[in-house]
């Protein structure tokens, strides 16, 4: 039996048993906020626009876009909801698995249900499906940010698979085909970091979107016949080997096909829009706010793992971003911008933060230093500030809890960064009904 008829077998026992309440609850919770993210990028986040544009070049169809009258086919709908709920860094994360599940598997689920068959599994549940699916993948390899798993987006590497099942759930594929649909979601598996690591440009906001739109093309492609080998994730040439050098361990698999507990349970919802790993230290900056004045400071040092330093080099180049989105992947950038502002929201986190000269001259005091080991998960953020007389020292590891009051919050900001009128009203709607027509419903929420 192959990895791909064993994993399916794994997802229909849990589509089978269906969604335990804190799962459905949490996955409402998450949907919702992926909505408002996506939302306010409606307004916010320029690569994100430009994408729908692009998608929309030469192309209709019966795909519906959040917040968009735009009609396109699926996988390009897919696209573009991925793009928006991704491309201003505010999109829910497991960080065991490194993988922003919901923009992927929501994107997914309503290209696959606006392809013209009646949807055969209902919303809440598709997403909590595609969500479980792609945080066991992330959690199988165990990523630590060494290595092999150190060369890729995982959310883009994984997310083929993960929309792909997601979308051939709600077309009501058979077993056979959801396995040709995980072949065909490895031929277009890609995810190659550079776009993160490297400066200079906006690419890194909508790199899940490529997953999306690859996975839904992998479903429609099963749904017509066509076929590809069962063995496309364990064979000699196979996905795991391919990517990380050698098939899944026992123990490895044992995680992924595991159906007793939810691993989408340990996924966050973000609340600062910037890249995960600067979170713990953006948290430690805002505790070390008021020790001493800005001007009296004359060295910060962040102590960094491995993972933390990706984040962190070039320095010079991390110390004074050219874009926002290199502003929301640079450690150093963010504590400096916690450190002066006091808060870090869609609000004061624009373009002109890239110019803010009290930010640039803080950021000019940081050192990068080795601590902390390469572990799974988080870092905690690890800042010392340094005057000529003091020392001020902090630590602030994360918690993946998230109080649904500071989600609902979040959700006015996004409303807000929206220019919608009455975010009370739309948290309410939402709250009452989750369904395929959500884009429908929400073309005409702004002001």
């Amino acid at each position: 039996m192959t990895l791909s008829t064993e994993w399916i077998q794994a997802i229909r026992i849990r589509q089978k048993q269906g969604l335990p309440e804190k799962i459905a609850e949490k996955t409402k919770l998450h949907i919702k906020d992926t909505v408002a993210i996506s939302l306010a990028a409606q307004k916010r986040a320029p690569t994100a626009h430009q994408s729908m544009l692009a998608m929309a070049m030469g192309a209709s169809g019966t795909g519906k876009v959040i917040g968009s009258p735009m009609r396109l086919p699926p996988g390009h709908a897919a696209f573009c909801n991925t793009a928006l709920a991704h491309a201003l860094d505010f999109d829910d994360i497991n960080d065991l698995a490194r993988i922003h599940p919901t923009p992927i598997s929501l994107a997914a689920a309503l290209a696959a249900a606006d392809a013209g068959k009646p949807p055969a599994i209902d919303l809440v549940t598709a997403v909590a499906l595609g969500n479980e699916l792609l945080c066991r993948m992330g959690k199988a390899i165990e990523p630590k940010g060494v290595g092999a798993d150190a060369n890729w987006f995982l959310s883009q590497l994984f997310g083929y698979f993960g929309a792909a099942i997601t979308a051939g759930l709600v077309l009501g594929l058979t077993d056979e085909e959801l396995r040709h649909a995980i072949g065909l979601a490895y031929m277009q598996a890609a995810g190659g970091k550079e776009a993160g690591v490297g400066t200079g440009s906006q690419a890194r906001s909508i790199y899940p979107a490529f997953a999306s739109m690859g996975g839904v093309q992998a479903a429609l492609l099963a749904s017509q016949g066509v076929t590809a080998p069962s063995s496309s994730m364990d064979g000699p040439t196979g996905f795991f080997r391919i990517y990380f050098g050698q098939n899944l361990a026992e123990s490895q698999q044992s995680i992924l096909l595991h159906t007793e507990t939810w691993a989408f349970a340990d996924t966050s919802i973000k609340l600062f829009p910037s890249c995960r790993y600067s979170h713990p230290f953006i948290q430690a900056a805002l505790l070390l706010r008021g020790k001493t004045e800005a001007q009296e400071i004359s060295r910060i040092v962040i102590g960094a793992n491995e993972t933390a330093a990706m984040l962190c080099r070039p320095l010079a180049e991390r110390c004074r971003p050219r874009t926002l989105q290199d502003a929301k992947f640079s450690i150093p950038f963010m504590v400096a911008f916690a450190l002066v502002h006091g808060r870090v929201d869609l609000n004061n986190l624009t373009e002109k933060a890239l110019d803010d000269s009290n930010v640039l001259q803080l950021a000019s005091l940081i050192e990068i230093k080795p601590a902390q080991d390469n572990l799974p998960g988080l870092p905690p953020g690890d800042i010392r500030i340094f005057t000529k007389s003091e020392e001020f020292h902090s630590v602030y590891s994360l918690s993946p809890d998230t109080d649904p009051n500071a989600v609902k919050d979040k959700f006015v900001q996004c409303c807000s960064a929206a220019e919608i009128t009455l975010p009370e009203a739309l948290w309410g709607q939402l709250t009452k009904q989750l369904d395929y027509d959500l884009a429908d419903a929400l073309v005409n929420c702004y002001k």
